[in-house]
């Protein structure tokens, strides 16, 4: 019961809150390398600008490193976070905690990032082509999975007697 009572929500609060933001930074790193650069199936502007031009590669290019930019920016940020939470005496040191904050924050920025540029903004799709609706209802489920795999991880405390 003491071990329970040691990682109370308030002792994992900045963990968590680290996780997420660590998460969010990695989801949008790892749309950025595996999607934009190494499958180039997309880039931020393609369903806009096409890249199939000089002009038009450079722009997308360009609004590929703003977007990388700001990952890194908020990846930064996360690590910042986690720096704090570990040199707090009070923070539980949790494993589980910090993964399943990242998982929660890599789900978020799918869901997100999936629901504002695939769907409402229309400013590029997952794979675009005949299935692009497939990819992008995948790039969603695989963000809904991620949130609640990190949800589960996170511990289940019994409230004091």
């Amino acid at each position: 019961m003491t071990e329970l009572l040691k990682l109370s929500s308030e002792r994992r609060a900045p963990l968590v809150r680290a996780g997420l933001v660590l998460g969010f930074g990695m989801g949008g790193f790892f749309d950025g390398i595996v999607f934009h650069q190494l499958l180039q199936w997309h880039h931020m502007l393609s369903a806009e600008i096409a890249p199939n031009t000089l002009e038009g590669l450079q722009l997308n290019t360009l609004a590929d490193g703003l977007f990388h930019s700001a990952t890194y920016g908020i990846t930064a940020i996360g690590l910042w976070l986690l720096f704090r939470a570990v040199r707090q005496n009070d923070v539980s040191h949790s494993t589980h905690v910090l993964s399943g904050g990242i998982c929660i924050g890599f789900g978020a920025f799918n869901l997100i990032e999936g629901t504002v540029s695939h769907h409402i903004l229309g400013i590029h799709h997952v794979h675009p082509g005949d299935n692009q609706i497939v990819y992008d209802l995948a790039f969603l489920a695989i963000g809904g999975l991620l949130v609640v795999i990190g949800i589960a991880m996170q511990p289940r405390y019994k409230s004091a007697p």
